[in-house]
């Protein structure tokens, strides 16, 4: 768990940690194939075959998580497909608390997600959760994904952290290990990221289905150090 007495920042994935993965899974693995089949007059399981394919190709790069991107190549208004599903977009158990707290811990709480700026209106809108935020960085403003170990020196250049002292959450472990070669000092993995799928199980990384098996260490600390 982590060590609250070595940290100041605690920087923090979006979809997975904060908010239920399975807005994002149902999105592009059902209703973007739905709508691209009808646009293309495809069955169902063909588009769902070549959106598939399409997306493998530029996983884990910024390409995949740019709607610009998706809007021009799949020839479909993503934003729009976006609303009218948004009430999918749901925060996970124990967040609001989590966050509360470290603002009442003093912890600098830095949102930093892979998502495009125009997916990340759309969610804090939904959500409101960039009132509990002290800054929130996408990595389209640095021009790399997370999953580049050169993001981190740049992600330093705008929101400056001592890696040493700095908690990274997230639930995804390529990411996780990108941030690890960086040197971020401690880690914490996500088990349940999307609601409507099983548990995971991680060794790789200290991790945790929900944030309330962090809570009473932060409350402990916070109380010792008041």
């Amino acid at each position: 768990m982590p060590d609250w007495e070595r940290i100041d920042t605690v920087l923090l994935d979006m979809d997975g940690t904060l908010l239920d993965l399975h807005f994002d899974n149902h999105f592009w693995l059902e209703h973007v194939p739905a709508r691209y089949a009808a646009r293309h007059g495809l069955s169902f399981e063909q588009a769902k075959a070549e959106c598939q394919q399409r997306y493998e190709q530029v996983a884990g790069t910024l390409d995949w998580y740019c709607i610009d991107h998706w809007t021009e190549q799949l020839g479909l208004d993503i934003v729009q497909l976006k609303q009218e599903v948004d009430h999918l977009i749901a925060v996970l158990p124990y967040v609001t608390e989590f966050l509360d707290l470290l603002g009442r811990a003093g912890k600098r709480r830095v949102l930093v997600t892979n998502a495009h700026h125009k997916s990340l209106a759309l969610k804090m809108d939904r959500t409101a959760l960039h009132h509990r935020l002290d800054a929130l960085i996408s990595s389209h403003e640095i021009g790399l994904a997370k999953e580049d170990s050169g993001f981190w020196p740049r992600l330093r250049e705008r929101e400056p952290f001592d890696p040493a002292r700095t908690l990274f959450v997230d639930d995804s472990l390529p990411v996780l290990r990108a941030a690890r070669q960086a040197g971020i000092g401690q880690l914490l993995a996500i088990r349940h990221p999307d609601r409507s799928q099983p548990v995971r199980e991680i060794d790789e990384f200290p991790a945790v289905v929900d944030f309330d098996e962090v809570i009473p260490g932060l409350q402990a600390w916070l109380t010792s150090a008041g």
